[in-house]
């Protein structure tokens, strides 16, 4: 005897509640044919004859019969599983977490973060200040959020408030540049760069008519926390949104006239957002407080 299959056995407890294989696959969202060859397959598994029919109808064997008694036994367990996991989803207790860029955990998240201790207290919000693209459907976090739309499937995307960033340095660092007032004079300035993929920022400048190449990144990190420190220093310049400029005020906009890079921002969660109230919480607060960034 084979180990009973939980999906044959649903089909069997469907086809006696609702009195035939029709209506079964309906309630199950299957095709008849489907739901008959599980019933048929859960006979076979088990060696036992469950229905006999009688003219078009299916008529429980004796042997059947006393699987379905076990089987509603087992159905009703598993009504209190769920009813418990939806008890547990209604909760706005427990851990909640986000994935951020450093930069963004360190400068742009603490008023949303302030406000979630007045109104969730119980919330527990672990804010992952990573550079790289957290796995999402594996749960290594709830939320995310990213400047780029995510392409995996499975996952639910809010793109909220674009945002833009400029070029900004210290006053005496453009000083020493000698107050650059053109796209050439930005490109004999030194930049913060990512350890790799400067490429896209690259490209982005030159469309503004600023000739930068790989030459113009000698200081490199793969944090932006610290690449923005740099800055702040008057190491070098670097872009950066201006959500975060407005916090830094010792760091000012090199070249106004220079048209902004726009900066999306997607917030994206997984699809435990439609069952957990403290995600769904979250997620919403932070679509709210990015629209209004």
């Amino acid at each position: 005897m084979g180990k009973p299959d939980w999906n044959q056995m649903r089909a069997l407890l469907a086809t006696v509640e609702t009195g035939s294989l029709s209506a079964a696959a309906k309630r199950l969202g299957l095709t008849q044919p489907t739901l008959g060859r599980q019933v048929a397959a859960l006979e076979e598994r088990l060696g036992l004859a469950i229905f006999e029919r009688v003219g078009r109808s299916l008529v429980l064997t004796e042997a059947g019969q006393g699987l379905v008694a076990d089987l509603k036994t087992m159905g009703a367990a598993a009504e209190r599983v769920s009813l418990s996991a939806a008890a547990q989803s209604q909760s706005i207790e427990g851990v909640v977490r986000i994935t951020a860029a450093d930069i963004y955990a360190g400068h742009v998240l603490p008023p949303l973060l302030e406000r979630l201790r007045r109104e969730a207290p119980a919330i527990n919000v672990q804010v992952l200040a990573v550079g790289a693209i957290s796995d999402l459907l594996r749960r290594e976090a709830d939320i995310a959020i990213r400047h780029v739309r995510p392409d995996q499937d499975g996952l639910i995307a809010r793109r909220c408030k674009d945002t833009v960033a400029r070029i900004y340095g210290t006053p005496d660092l453009i000083a020493r540049l000698g107050h650059p007032r053109s796209g050439a004079d930005l490109a004999r300035a030194d930049f913060v760069g990512a350890m790799e993929g400067n490429e896209d920022f690259i490209a982005e400048m030159r469309r503004r008519g600023v000739p930068l190449d790989a030459d113009n990144f000698r200081l490199t990190t793969q944090s932006g926390m610290t690449g923005w420190e740099w800055v702040r220093r008057g190491l070098c310049l670097g872009a950066m949104v201006e959500a975060v400029a407005r916090e830094t005020p010792e760091v000012k906009v090199v070249v106004p006239s220079i048209e902004p890079i726009a900066v999306p921002v997607w917030l994206v969660t997984h699809r435990e957002l439609h069952t957990s109230r403290r995600i769904r919480l979250v997620f919403d607060m932070l679509v709210e407080f990015f629209l209004k960034a």
